[in-house]
């Protein structure tokens, strides 16, 4: 697998290294060659300095075999103009841009570009973290419509089935944690006090899961 990263600050440079960790074939580039510092010397991908837009940079970091990009500059137009190009001009499979304004999140998904927004995702998580501290929400599907949530199993719910928990179309249980393996459940399964349950839940419905859950 290659994949471009444009952009060497803390969020490129860090998924550089997570992915080359992983053995996939890595391309990075930065206007600054000294932003590549933060890839340390274990970094064994390719680095290399220009614009994240520009045609022969593209073409030296591989763009016509990638099957994936990620455009996270601190700019939302650099990452929308690099992301456009590798969407429509060379194709690329997988094309993923962080934008700092979620207003322009909808841009991106009108070209088929997924979206990180940090700004969505911190006001989503700091929201949570206030008003429902025992639910945590470990990733936003989509433009945020459904949540992976965990749930901490209490006492009251002990020897409770799945189905018992689950609110078609609303709440469902993908998976258990129990004694620190993960598995997953049928409707009939039933959960033990101290179980994780991991669910996905609909934007609206994070009250239900309160009521249901006892949180």
């Amino acid at each position: 697998m290659k994949v471009i990263i444009i952009g060497c600050g803390r969020v490129g440079a860090g998924l550089a290294k997570a992915l080359s960790i992983q053995n996939i074939d890595v391309s990075i580039i930065d206007n600054d060659p000294a932003a590549f510092a933060l890839l340390g010397p274990a970094f064994k991908g390719k680095k290399l300095v220009g614009i994240g837009f520009d045609q022969k940079v593209l073409s030296d970091a591989g763009i016509e075999q990638a099957d994936a990009l990620a455009a996270v500059t601190t700019s939302d137009e650099a990452n929308l103009v690099a992301a456009r190009m590798a969407k429509v001009v060379y194709r690329v499979p997988r094309v993923t841009a962080r934008v700092y304004e979620p207003e322009k999140a909808k841009i991106y998904r009108r070209m088929g570009i997924q979206t990180v927004s940090p700004v969505t995702l911190g006001i989503d998580r700091m929201t949570s973290l206030i008003i429902n501290p025992q639910l945590v929400i470990e990733r936003m599907i989509g433009a945020g419509q459904v949540r992976l949530v965990d749930v901490d199993i209490t006492p009251q719910l002990n020897n409770h089935s799945v189905k018992e928990t689950e609110v078609p179309g609303e709440v469902h249980v993908v998976a258990i944690t129990r004694s620190g393996k993960t598995y997953l459940p049928n409707p009939a399964t039933k959960f033990k006090t101290g179980d994780i349950a991991h669910l996905f839940v609909t934007a609206g419905s994070t009250n239900k899961v309160k009521r249901i859950f006892g949180e």
